[in-house]
């Protein structure tokens, strides 16, 4: 499972991809969902595909 397919799992979740050169994930939303609830929802999931993944939400 990819990075991106464990967060595009996730409710809330419309779209996802990774810049791995750039060192950045790219979440699109579904509707207007809790943003920190879905993130920490994303985080939990990239963490079982890449133990050493870290997330910071720049809003």
């Amino acid at each position: 499972m990819k990075i991106e397919d464990a967060a595009k799992a996730i409710a809330g979740v419309k779209d996802c991809v990774v810049n791995f050169m750039m060192g950045k994930m790219y979440v699109e939303f579904d509707g207007k969902p809790d943003v920190k609830t879905v993130m920490s929802e994303v985080y939990k999931n990239c963490k079982k595909v890449e133990s050493d993944c870290e997330i910071e939400l720049n809003e």
